[in-house]
């Protein structure tokens, strides 16, 4: 019984369906998953001595005892306190597209805590300092964006003023990103010249993505820094 779906896939979408109405008949959940009425009762157990409180109501069915809803997410205080430092470490990031989008993300995170975590999780902010960057310093904003258009081969138009003060305009196909020292650098194709390039975000003045998809490039990141050192080593 049951060949296409894992035992714990069934059991975590019975809590869903459980959720989802107010009595659930045994024979639904055995015609839901195609499972046998005592597989269902087997199930039900398995529910029951872990914890959930599901009332069996004769006759009729099963339901969660009134008020009890499953949080869409649920952390170890461990796994919390790894979200917590994230969040205090990607505020100091100098990309502020990346420090706003995780700050709504992390938000949206922590409303599925549980009470007692959002406690902890809080007093915790409060003991943890990150030194790095202590000014908080933003000088790009366009990681996130770029980020889009790897997975979705998007070309794109910069406006780009290099470290020598040469402002040129580019056409790219976007391909990595790597941080250092608290800056992001972007690996492209640079149409302009015919070669990969690389572009640090801060000194990108502009950026336009385009509605024209590229074809993908037939290699690996490692395989692009590989190519990289062999060059450098040749020309040393």
């Amino acid at each position: 019984m049951d060949k296409e779906k894992p035992r714990i896939s069934r059991l975590t979408a019975i809590l869903t369906e459980l959720q989802s109405k107010n009595i659930v008949t045994a024979t639904t959940i055995a015609e839901k998953f195609d499972i046998s009425i005592r597989t269902v009762y087997r199930d039900i157990r398995t529910l029951e001595k872990s914890g959930i409180p599901i009332i069996t109501i004769e006759g009729k069915g099963y339901s969660f005892v009134d008020g009890y809803k499953i949080p869409p997410i649920m952390f170890t205080e461990q796994e919390a306190n790894a979200l917590i430092t994230a969040e205090l470490l990607i505020k100091r990031n100098k990309d502020e597209s990346l420090t706003e989008q995780y700050e709504s993300a992390v938000t949206k995170i922590k409303s599925v805590l549980k009470y007692s975590q959002k406690e902890k999780t809080e007093l915790l902010s409060d003991r943890i300092q990150v030194r790095n960057n202590k000014e908080n310093e933003k000088t790009s904003k366009y990681l996130i964006q770029l980020q889009t258009t790897i997975s979705n081969y998007n070309l794109v138009k910069i406006e780009y003023k290099s470290l020598a003060n040469k402002l040129s305009q580019r056409e790219i196909e976007p391909f990595a990103l790597y941080t250092t020292q608290d800056n992001w650098v972007l690996i492209a194709f640079c149409r302009n010249k015919n070669d990969f390039r690389a572009f640090r975000l801060d000194c990108i003045q502009k950026l336009k993505i385009l509605e024209t998809h590229f074809e993908p490039h037939k290699l690996s990141l490692q395989q692009y820094l590989e190519n990289c050192s062999a060059k450098y080593s040749r020309k040393r």
